[in-house]
């Protein structure tokens, strides 16, 4: 199912005059999840990153396309929550890019914290978006900052940011056969 999201409500002036397009595929049967919300959810990260200009693809996906798309493009061999595709450089006026995200791994994942697979998918989406806009998560500075944006990008949603209550259950870097994220 592919859909383009419905116009925004008027009561928000700044994502109101952002030119921020977002295409929403989901191909998925985990979760049931409602374009139109996510789609604000990205505009508003987009807009409160100071970006007015972007085309934004999302592809909701099962673990076994994601793990696909993972092994190909990124060569691990494991399915992820969330994969950034820029499609647009640093220095062009409007951001371009795909995310591909696990709502299978979005609903195991939040089952198993005791979280709203909701609130889970919308982290994978906000830590996606963040990596399009130009962070990362490689240092503990850059850590720190990324969590900060995550939290305050959630927090404007009403939405909990799931990543505390994930981290008790992950084991330690040394232990863990795969990443937490990737992005």
């Amino acid at each position: 199912m592919s859909t383009k999201s419905q116009p925004l409500p008027k009561d928000d002036a700044a994502i109101q005059a952002a030119s921020i397009t977002v295409e929403i595929c989901d191909t998925q049967g985990f979760l049931q999840v409602n374009a139109d919300q996510l789609a604000l959810l990205v505009r508003r990260v987009l807009v409160d990153e100071g970006i007015s200009s972007a085309t934004i693809s999302l592809a909701l996906v099962d673990n076994a396309v994601i793990h696909q798309i993972n092994r190909q493009h990124l060569g691990h061999d494991w399915p992820t929550d969330v994969i950034s595709f820029a499609l647009s450089g640093p220095a062009e006026p409007e951001l371009a890019g795909e995310l591909v995200i696990s709502a299978e791994m979005a609903l195991a994942t939040s089952r198993e914290i005791g979280a709203d697979p909701l609130a889970e998918l919308s982290l994978y989406a906000v830590h996606g978006l963040l990596h399009l806009c130009g962070y990362d998560d490689l240092t503990e500075v850059d850590v720190g900052t990324m969590r900060a944006r995550e939290n305050l990008a959630l927090g404007r949603l009403g939405l909990t940011n799931t990543f505390p209550l994930a981290e008790r259950f992950r084991p330690r870097s040394d232990e863990r056969e795969q990443p937490a994220w990737s992005g």
